[in-house]
């Protein structure tokens, strides 16, 4: 009963998929473990959000990116309510688990490792299957779906796993890829991935800024007006911007 309750929370929220996994079945070998953020946590709420097909779709990179982050602002607040609502009503403690960041940006991470990895919890949760390229391809929503959490102290059995075969191995994500970064079977290439994806992130920052501070002051008013410069500028406070869905697109779990 304590899942159904929680399950139609959160539908009665936006949540388009929702999962449940114990710490147990819920395997990330990169990742920290669970109880380093909460000591006595049991388990995980996994919430899904499809995306629109008129933004991973769209010609325009701006409208695509716009669509993600609506879902990325959705997500993160829904996992706070879910949150909320354990806590309220099972007097347990529980905290959500954003999409994207805040991540650890120090250490060896470089804020290439979530907290939890949120594929491998959604996969827990019976919520979909790994494809090949490595994204979480959910029966409904088939790859175009994120995924956010709650880690809570309550504990919640498992949904059954999802062992459909919706991945068809047609390597389209491998061919449309525009960074090469599928081409090993089972690990996508971060750095190529990243460089497409968000090319205005922390490295092409450290970059710009390296030319900026070794260049003549006579010189450095242009390149305040350099497009790479505003789009820097730009994604300083709008976060993480991505500009590359092809791999989504492309797909053909679940049309």
């Amino acid at each position: 009963m304590d899942k159904e309750n929680i399950r139609q929370f959160a539908y009665d929220c936006r949540a388009d998929a929702v999962g449940f996994a114990s710490l147990a079945d819920y395997k990330s070998e990169r990742s920290p473990d669970p109880t380093e953020i909460m000591k006595n946590a049991s388990s995980l709420v996994v919430l899904g959000y499809r995306e629109l097909d008129g933004s991973v779709e769209s010609r325009n990179v701006r409208i695509s990116m716009t669509g993600r982050m609506g879902g990325i602002e959705t997500s993160l607040k829904d996992s706070y309510l879910v949150a909320r609502h354990i806590e309220d009503k099972y007097k347990v403690k529980a905290t959500p688990i954003p999409y994207g960041a805040p991540l650890d940006m120090g250490g060896k991470s470089m804020g290439f490792i979530g907290d939890i990895s949120l594929h491998h919890a959604a996969v827990a949760a019976g919520l979909g299957v790994f494809g090949r390229h490595n994204l979480v391809i959910n029966p409904q929503y088939g790859t175009r779906i994120i995924f956010s959490a709650v880690l809570t102290e309550l504990p919640l059995v498992s949904d059954h796993p999802d062992k459909a075969a919706y991945c068809e191995n047609c390597d389209r994500c491998i061919k449309a890829c525009p960074a090469n970064a599928l081409s090993v079977e089972g690990k996508t290439d971060v750095m190529k991935c990243l460089a497409v994806s968000q090319p205005y992130g922390i490295a092409d920052m450290i970059r710009y800024t390296k030319k900026f501070i070794g260049t003549p002051p006579e010189e450095q008013k242009s390149l305040l007006r350099d497009p790479l410069f505003l789009h820097l500028y730009q994604a300083s406070f709008i976060g993480f911007q991505y500009c590359c869905f092809r791999c989504m697109m492309v797909c053909p779990a679940g049309e």
